[in-house]
This record gives structure tokens, sequence and C-alpha cells, in this order.
């Protein structure tokens, strides 16, 4: 596949459409800056949507791509190898984070199997059909995939982008459900930043002592070693260095951009493939937000390489689309609010809604 097809499928939000929204903003009746961020989240949210007034996010997704990582096997996360599959029984069953979270924000809730190490039996068949293979090979002395793998894989997130936008999801929650999963994105982000190992290993979702975190660091530097000379090809590198489910959330990430619709990233994992993204198609992350700060030292590497603020930093590190979810109500917030404040009635400076009330001309003095 050609992914330099990217370059052009992808465009810009609607620049005319934000300056018709931020001159929108200019004639409500709240005094500038009033309402922060979500001013700027709300322009950005109409130039996605190509509308003045925007609309209501009514539709919004989480999407979790899920998988196991070879280099597990290595003693690098907290968890066993081998076993993600728990942690996407957990979200099945509602007993996880995110999912009492999209629970309770009335948010659908998507898993996607691209390399859980697991009878694909022992889930529904709509969680496994992606499936490429069952793990992803050690990263530190083999390719986590072939390039056919990974260009399977890459294709099946395309396809899910595509289904999800032609369900007419209006916003997408992306995270991941994985084993060893920050070691290939720690990997990716400094093969793609230029820094060695030390400074983008980190202590992972469940945490990690000090001697994990010095093999971390260790198949990290021995991944690095692999991945610098396929820095030129963005598909190679996911097979070298990635995974399946990392190679599908990249993939899913450009089909997002090209189909319009926002999504709104988690920690380390997501980061890591949008910068991958960004590789491949520079106008991409225009159409992504970072949910929070994980205190990932690679996802705050990746996020700075590719200009995104976190909206959050409220020091959650469990992953698995947790912190992006968190996110979500702020999003909705600053869409109801260009949505339907109104505008200006009274005279220029005049500032209306919020406004103190006139003193009482016989006021004790």
């Amino acid at each position: 596949m050609n992914l330099d097809d990217f370059v052009d499928l992808i465009e810009r939000p609607d620049g005319g459409v934000r300056r018709d929204a931020e001159e929108r903003r200019a004639r409500l009746a709240l005094p500038p800056g009033a309402l922060g961020r979500l001013d700027e989240l709300g322009e950005w949210l109409a130039a996605a949507q190509q509308r003045v007034p925007v609309e209501p996010i009514e539709r919004p997704r989480v999407v979790l791509f899920a998988g196991d990582h070879g280099v597990a096997e290595l003693g690098v996360s907290a968890r066993p190898a081998g076993t993600a599959h728990r942690l996407v029984r957990a979200v099945l069953d509602g007993e996880s984070p995110v999912a009492v979270l999209a629970r309770r924000f009335d948010v659908p809730l998507r898993v996607v199997d691209m390399s859980l190490d697991c009878d694909p039996d022992d889930l529904p068949k709509e969680v496994t059909r992606h499936r490429v293979r069952r793990g992803s090979g050690r990263l530190d002395i083999e390719d986590a995939l072939t390039l056919e793998e990974a260009e399977q894989a890459f294709r099946a997130g395309m396809a899910i982008a595509d289904e999800e936008a032609d369900g007419g999801t209006d916003l997408l929650v992306l995270g991941d459900l994985s084993v060893g999963g920050t070691t290939a994105a720690g990997t990716l982000v400094a093969a793609l930043c230029g820094t060695d190992a030390s400074q983008v290993t980190g202590r992972g979702g469940a945490g990690i002592d000090d001697l994990a975190w010095m093999r971390k660091c260790a198949a990290i530097r021995d991944g690095l070693r692999r991945a610098r000379p396929v820095l030129g090809d963005q598909l190679q590198l996911l097979a070298t260095c990635g995974g399946a489910d990392l190679a599908a959330m990249t993939g899913f990430l450009l089909q997002s951009a090209v189909r319009r619709t926002p999504v709104i990233l988690d920690g380390v994992v997501s980061a890591a493939c949008a910068l991958v993204a960004q590789r491949v198609a520079f106008r991409a992350p225009d159409w992504w937000l970072a949910g929070h700060s994980s205190g990932e030292p690679a996802q705050e590497k990746a996020l700075d390489r590719i200009a995104l603020d976190p909206l959050l930093d409220h020091g959650v590190t469990v992953g698995e689309g947790t912190g992006a979810l968190l996110a979500l109500p702020l999003v909705r917030a600053a869409a109801a609010l260009a949505a339907e404040l109104p505008e200006r009635t009274g005279p220029a400076g005049d500032e209306g809604v919020g406004a103190a009330a006139a003193p009482a001309t016989d006021d004790i003095t």
C-alpha cells in the first residue's frame, strides 16, 4: 500500500469556518476569554464539522485496540506476559474504569482484538474478527510483525474508522488494552524523536519497580537498534517494533482524519501511533485532541513533537482509554456552549449574561 496517498486525502479542518466561529464567539454575551480553552475547543469543532454554530456531540464512541507484545516476556510490565485478554474481559464485563465511565457517560464502547495471546473462542466474534496473529514478536530481537501482517492490521484500523464514520459517530475516543504496549510505544517515539531509551522509558499504566524499569529501558534500547534503519518506511517501522494493535491504531487515526472525524487520544500508546501517523500525513494531527497527560515521558515527547496540548492532567495512569474518556465531557461542554449561548442583543460593550446589576440610587453610603 502507498501511505503517501494520505497526504493528498487529508485536509485540515475548514479555516474559513473557524474564522466564522471566532467571529460568532466575539458576539456572545460573555466577555472574551471568560470560557478559557472551551472557546478554542468550540471553534476547533466548528471547523471540523464545517458548521457555525457547532452541533453538540451526540454520538461519541470509545474504540480500544487490544494486543499482547512478545517483549513482555522480558518482565517489562507489571502484568504477566500474554494476559491482555484479562483486560479485555474486564471491559466486556463492565468492571474496568473505562467501562464504568462509558456506562455512566452513556457512550458506546468497542473492543478490537488485533493480537491477543488467547484462544479467539474465549471472546465474542465481534471482538476477534480483525485479529492478525496471536501475540506480536519480541521487538528487541525480532520483528513484531511481518510486513504483510502490518499492512493487514493497518487496513483493519482504516476499516474500523470507516465503519464508525459511516455509522454516524461524531467523535472518537481512542485507547489500547495491551501488555508490553508501552515498551513498543517508547521504542517508536525514541526512534522518531531521535532520542535514547532512558528518555522515553516510563513506569507503564500498572507501575513497575526499578529492576523492571531497567529491563524495559534495555528492551527499548535494543529495539531502537532495529528501528533506526527503517525510519523512512512507516509501515515497516510498525512491523519492526510496533505490533498489530499499534499498526491498526495508526491506520485508524489516518483514516479518521480522511473521514473528517475528530479523535481524542489517550496515553502513550495512542500518542506514539499519532506520531507515526504524522510522519505519514503532516495535516492529520489537526483532527486530534490529546485527552490527558499520563505522566509517561514518551507521551510528553510525542505530543510535543505533534504540537498537541493535553486537556487534562489529573495523574491518571490506568490507561485503557480512561484519561481520554474523562476529557470527553469537557469537549461536549465546549460544543454545547458554542452551540447554545446567545449572541449580544444590546449595544457593543454590553456584558449581557453575567453582568453585575447596577447599584440602586438609594444605597446607603
